[in-house]
């Protein structure tokens, strides 16, 4: 419990310490409920294999918890980079690159990034 702590404050601190570079406009409802449905379907984003993420049922502890998301994401384009290519900030990520590798269309990702930005 004292290392998901010390994820969720370093998190926290990072989310502060990154620029705000605009207005985060919010996704309706439906966008909410299909970004967390593709997020959570483990032939999809299956995001709960490698991560905690509130509602989420049986987490797996690989990646860093999915909270306060619009602290430490304040620019969605960086978010959307990250699910749709993570090796380019991070060459040895385990993250599959699910817009490089065809696992989520665009769309699928802009969902699944609604979601997740709003946690």
């Amino acid at each position: 419990m004292n290392k998901i702590r010390c994820i969720m404050s370093a998190a926290v601190m990072l989310g502060m310490l990154a620029a705000v570079s605009g207005p985060v406009v919010a996704a309706d409802e439906a966008t909410l409920k299909e970004g967390k449905e593709l997020a959570f379907n483990n032939k999809k984003g299956n995001c709960l294999a490698c991560r905690v993420i509130p509602g989420g049922e049986l987490p797996g502890n690989i990646g860093p918890p999915l909270i306060a998301m619009k602290a430490r994401f304040p620019d969605v384009a960086k978010l959307k980079a990250q699910i749709a290519e993570p090796r380019t900030l991070n060459a040895n990520t385990i993250m599959p690159p699910f817009g490089t590798h065809g696992i989520l269309t665009d769309a699928e990702i802009d969902k699944v990034v609604a979601f997740i930005h709003s946690i």
